[in-house]
């Protein structure tokens, strides 16, 4: 068990597991986004700090099939910001909100030596799409493609640039897809820490391993942030799954398929 995964245990809470706590009929969910840990100030516009900052949380709620309503924002700020600065900052919190319909509705700022955000998202659903309801036989697939996040974020790292649409930058939720194909989907998340280690937060709850019906390069599997879907679904629905992916214009790769057995994450664990 990883540190985080150990932490977590310490609280023993029912509603921790998900990518949001589900209270009826509203997800609750928090992330946090710091600098020189998810990012470097010199890669991103305040902007797009913002606007990734946003999405990343919403993507929790988007994961779960809720729509977002109310935000709440905590800003460590350094004091080498200017005004404009901040009126970028909060153009780009106020860009994504605005997208999903959601009101920020209030919470903290601090004075910092660095800039640290987290945000609390609330959301409500009708129709939770949860990690736990996983059976054997049940298939495994993601949406879009893999990889390239860690590709651009070694680039990063290596004093390297990145174009402003690069996926590390610009993440696209797959929001329609999931609306479209609720009715089917049977277990869900998004791919934040990686395929291979989200994977495992899905296979944990029933004890099952997997049986992987394609190879996918140990680079590809362990990229995280890449915010992509990971879905569970029926092989009697494959071909219907097939189809609303198609509708949202968007790939869907079916990977692998739930069987008895353990299942071991070769991936570095991302937070410790």
């Amino acid at each position: 068990m990883n540190l985080e995964n150990y932490f977590i245990t310490q609280f023993g809470n029912k509603h921790i597991g998900d990518d949001g706590a589900l209270i009826d009929g509203y997800v609750y969910s928090k992330d946090a986004f710091f600098e020189n840990i998810h990012f470097k100030r010199e890669w991103m516009s305040y902007f797009d700090i913002a606007k990734k900052s946003m999405l990343v949380n919403i993507s929790d709620a988007i994961a779960m099939n809720a729509d977002p309503k109310y935000i709440l924002l905590s800003v460590a700020m350094p004091k080498d910001m200017s005004k404009e600065d901040m009126r970028e900052l909060a153009r780009g919190f106020k860009t994504v909100a605005k997208e999903f319909g959601a009101e920020i509705i209030g919470g903290d700022t601090i004075s910092n030596t660095k800039l640290d955000i987290t945000i609390t998202v609330i959301s409500k659903t009708k129709r939770p799409l949860l990690r736990s309801n996983i059976r054997n036989g049940y298939l495994f697939a993601y949406t879009g493609e893999l990889g390239k996040s860690a590709k651009e974020l070694k680039k990063l790292l290596r004093g390297g640039s990145i174009h402003s649409r690069s996926k590390f930058v610009d993440i696209h939720l797959r929001t329609q897809f999931v609306k479209n194909a609720q009715r089917h989907l049977k277990a869900g998340m998004d791919i934040s820490d990686g395929l291979f280690s989200d994977i495992d937060k899905i296979l944990v709850f029933k004890k099952l391993g997997i049986k992987f019906l394609k190879k996918i390069p140990k680079c590809v599997g362990c990229s995280g942030e890449e915010y992509e879907m990971l879905v569970a679904f029926d092989a009697r629905d494959k071909k219907t799954m097939m189809r609303r992916a198609q509708q949202s214009r968007l790939g869907l790769h079916v990977f692998g398929k739930a069987q008895r057995g353990r299942y071991v994450n070769r991936c570095k664990a991302h937070h410790f």
